[in-house]
């Protein structure tokens, strides 16, 4: 399984699926998006230890492409139990794959990143957010003062939550 991090941890971060570096290792985020997600998190004094990090599919589908609608269906029941089982305080969705597959298709990315939503999972609630995939930023560097907004914001809530 694709996961990083305490699995006792109060945050939680989910990604689309894994690339190639994260398919050798069986790690997410290990390439350079995670090296970019690292350094996210040191800026609102987080490390990836204290995180638990997983995909909405975890294997790399064929070509690196984006998950399909329905290897997303397939794998939904899993990532929200992997939710149900972490509780985590705060979910940080991390592009728009994951932003769609647990909040809905009709929403599109730019208008939905950096609101915090109160979402249920089975009979757990919690707080999400949604910000841009490491990766997007890479390729659109100018987009990274919104995705610094977002991360402010966790830092506010994870404060405020005494994480």
């Amino acid at each position: 399984m694709f996961s990083d991090g305490n699995p006792k941890s109060e945050i939680m971060l989910i990604g689309e699926a894994p690339g190639a570096n994260e398919d050798q290792e069986g790690l997410p985020f290990v390439g350079r998006a995670g090296i970019l997600l690292d350094k996210m998190l040191a800026a609102i004094n987080l490390d990836r230890k204290k995180v638990y990090i997983s995909n909405i599919v975890n294997y790399r589908p064929p070509e690196n492409r984006r998950p399909s609608d329905q290897e997303i269906k397939r794998y939904l029941p899993f990532i929200t139990r992997h939710i149900e089982i972490i509780k985590p305080k705060i979910i940080v969705l991390l592009g728009s794959t994951a932003m769609n597959a647990l909040i809905g298709d009709e929403f599109v990315i730019s208008k939905m990143r950096g609101k915090w939503i109160e979402k249920k999972f089975g009979n757990f609630k919690t707080s999400v957010i949604i910000t841009f995939h490491p990766a997007f930023l890479m390729r659109q560097p100018a987009q990274k003062k919104m995705a610094w907004i977002d991360l402010k914001m966790i830092r506010e809530k994870k404060n405020k939550l005494n994480i």
